[in-house]
């Protein structure tokens, strides 16, 4: 396309007026990654002849270390294929889409970022081409969708589900919003442990944590059992949906009173009571029937949708064996 200008932004004072409805590309978010340590913001802007905003997409880099197991690397993250003017055309999109990739994986090379992961690609085959010029490789992966019209969410679970959830109400497991300080504390400690062995997931700094509970587009809930939190989620909303971002808890040492259970149906509820039109469930994993992950949420009443996550990873015959591997 003709005319169009790329401008990549760092700071929340240089970015320009713009329609912000997609959270996870939004000046609010981009706000609460600025002032979270560790992580940096970059804003891609495409502007038409006149300086007028056409398109914006938000990317963040995370900067990872550890003393054991001793690493450290960054490395980027883009949630979605950004916000676009209405009135502008699937094919147009893709093409404006192509320009700020372009331009966003240069700055990320520029950066020795070690590798580059964009997920919630909608539709699936959206920006194939330009991916695929930018050298990033497509990982098969697969989400949950989960409406919440028509319908109540209870009318939508299986009955083994069902009658779980009803016998852990019973024994008094309970999920609540986050209200204090001490209630945070924990939740934080939790989502920490939970993740800290997990080397494909990042968590945070609590800093971030702390600003979405803030925010009125993020909502922390816990699971709690005789007064103890066992569990904790955080659902964040853009639009007229919720998505599930992040979840954690005991499942070891409470693993018979099933926390991730009554934490979903809780969250599926708390969408469900304002008013949004989905939950997502984000992070299933690989589309295939031996996913646990994926036919527990499933057993919620949602239906699975087949999408890629693309990776870049800086290193080309590492890049190049992936993208044999991952091959279709």
């Amino acid at each position: 396309m003709e005319g169009i200008t790329i401008k990549i932004f760092t700071k929340s004072e240089d970015l320009p007026e713009m329609t912000c409805k997609n959270f996870f590309h939004s000046k609010e978010l981009f706000s609460i990654i600025e002032n979270t340590p560790r992580l940096t913001p970059y804003m891609v802007i495409a502007y038409d002849s006149s300086m007028h905003v056409l398109a914006h997409l938000l990317a963040h880099l995370c900067n990872r270390s550890s003393l054991f197991p001793l690493y450290f690397y960054v490395h980027g993250r883009v949630y979605g294929i950004g916000e676009y003017e209405k009135g502008i055309g699937n094919q147009d999109k893709e093409e404006i889409f192509g320009m700020m990739l372009n331009q966003l994986t240069r700055r990320f090379r520029r950066h020795l970022c070690l590798y580059v992961e964009f997920s919630d690609i909608t539709p699936k085959m959206f920006g194939y081409r330009f991916f695929r010029n930018n050298e990033y490789f497509p990982v098969p992966w697969q989400e949950i969708h989960n409406s919440l019209y028509n319908k109540e969410p209870k009318e939508r679970l299986s009955k083994k589900q069902l009658r779980r959830i009803e016998k852990l109400e019973h024994l008094g497991v309970q999920s609540k919003s986050i209200t204090t300080d001490e209630e945070f504390k924990h939740f934080y400690k939790l989502l920490h442990s939970f993740y800290q062995v997990k080397f494909s997931r990042f968590i945070p700094p609590r800093e971030q944590f702390i600003q979405l509970w803030k925010s009125y587009k993020a909502h922390l809930l816990v699971t709690t059992y005789k007064n103890k939190i066992i569990g904790g989620c955080v659902l964040a909303f853009s639009e007229q949906d919720a998505y599930l971002w992040y979840l954690a808890s005991q499942k070891k040492r409470y693993s018979w009173l099933h926390p991730n259970t009554i934490m979903v149906w809780n969250a599926i509820k708390y969408a469900y009571e304002h008013h949004y039109n989905h939950i997502d469930f984000i992070d299933i994993g690989a589309p295939n029937h031996s996913n646990r992950r994926r036919k527990f949420y499933l057993s919620f009443g949602g239906k699975p949708i087949s999408k890629y996550r693309w990776f870049r990873i800086s290193i080309p015959w590492i890049n190049n064996l992936c993208s044999w591997w991952y091959r279709e």
